[in-house]
């Protein structure tokens, strides 16, 4: 998930006192081996020698290591993530330019290499003849946690395929934080991320999550929030609750609850900045009303303009509410006969 520069991030900066301290660490403790003293770390990170105090440290392992980043707030990074960072041969980074402001931050100077969707295919041969040679391979994203609808799912399949290890280095996700402080129900819910560009891919998407009892998670870009409101409240109705969570962890940092009807409303006239997690709570026994024939019109209407056949458009529009079929197709034939393909 994009990030906005860490400029913007100012106020949320360690104080001196604390960035001095924890620079400190990471220079003096993290350097390039693990610290002797850090035994709560992974037996298979320790020193093979415990009784030699003078190799006090030892390398990691060889493999890709996938390192979580904060998603905003630079104090959301752990030990461990800045070990990694420090200790690796090289670190993959979805924009170099965004990713060596975290790095200056905390001392790191392990090489850059640029890795995002345009140059995935181009870089595949080169990782891995590193990886194949023993190297310490990091892989960062601009924000939260690699291959979480950003670049890394290829590489990680190709290694698994080859064998190379994988090692996650866990921290912030966007979807886990915004779930935590929702007030939506946590024990089940469906990440599905960006939506479709294509219209009648989208549509079909929000009307398979509009059936779910699950809470639904979407990354929405703020350019395309009304647009992405409108479709939800067409799809899971006015009266579904949802949450809108911006800026996560940054000094804006904004929840929005209410109903898809009040959303519209609401950011009718404004235009967010930042990323966009939007979660909408999953269907209940409260949805299974049976929805009004204007409702039903007015999808019916959308699919067949869209290109759908009458049965085509029957069937998804049955499917995404609680109406009857044999009702919907009644309701079709007296709005726009029986075309062909029906």
């Amino acid at each position: 998930m994009a990030a906005q520069s860490f400029k913007t991030l100012s106020p949320f900066l360690l104080s001196p006192i604390r960035s001095k301290k924890l620079c400190s660490f990471v220079s003096s403790k993290v350097s390039v081996r693990l610290s002797h003293a850090t035994s709560n770390f992974s037996s298979d990170e320790l020193p093979c020698s415990s009784s030699s105090t003078s190799k006090s440290v030892s390398e990691l392992k060889p493999g890709l290591y996938l390192v979580s980043t904060p998603i905003g707030n630079l104090e959301d990074i752990t030990l461990r993530a800045l070990r990694v960072l420090k200790s690796a041969d090289v670190i993959l980074s979805e924009d170099t330019r965004h990713s060596s402001k975290l790095l200056h931050h905390y001392n790191i100077r392990t090489p850059l290499v640029s890795y995002h969707k345009f140059n995935e295919r181009e870089r595949e041969a080169s990782i891995l003849k590193r990886l194949h040679e023993g190297e310490v391979v990091a892989l960062i994203s601009d924000a939260g946690t690699p291959g979480i609808s950003d670049p890394g799912t290829q590489l990680v399949k190709m290694c698994a395929s080859e064998n190379i290890v994988v090692t996650p280095v866990p921290g912030p996700s966007a979807l886990v934080t915004a779930l935590s402080a929702s007030g939506l129900p946590t024990n089940e819910f469906t990440f599905v991320g960006f939506l479709p560009k294509r219209t009648s891919l989208r549509r079909e998407r929000l009307q398979i999550s509009s059936k779910e009892a699950a809470t639904q998670i979407f990354y929405v870009p703020p350019h395309g929030i009304h647009e992405f409101l409108k479709e939800a409240s067409t799809n899971f109705g006015d009266s579904r609750s949802c949450v809108i969570a911006r800026e996560i962890t940054k000094i804006h940092e904004e929840f929005w609850r209410g109903t898809l009807e009040e959303a519209n409303k609401h950011f009718a006239g404004l235009q967010p900045k930042g990323e966009i997690t939007l979660l909408i709570e999953g269907k209940t026994d409260l949805d299974e009303d049976t929805p009004s024939e204007a409702h039903l019109e007015q999808e019916l209407t959308k699919l067949i303009s869209g290109g759908h056949c009458l049965s085509s458009a029957v069937k998804l529009v049955s499917e995404a509410t609680s109406a009857k079929k044999k009702d919907v197709y009644a309701l079709a034939l007296r709005l726009f006969g029986n075309r062909s393909g029906s």
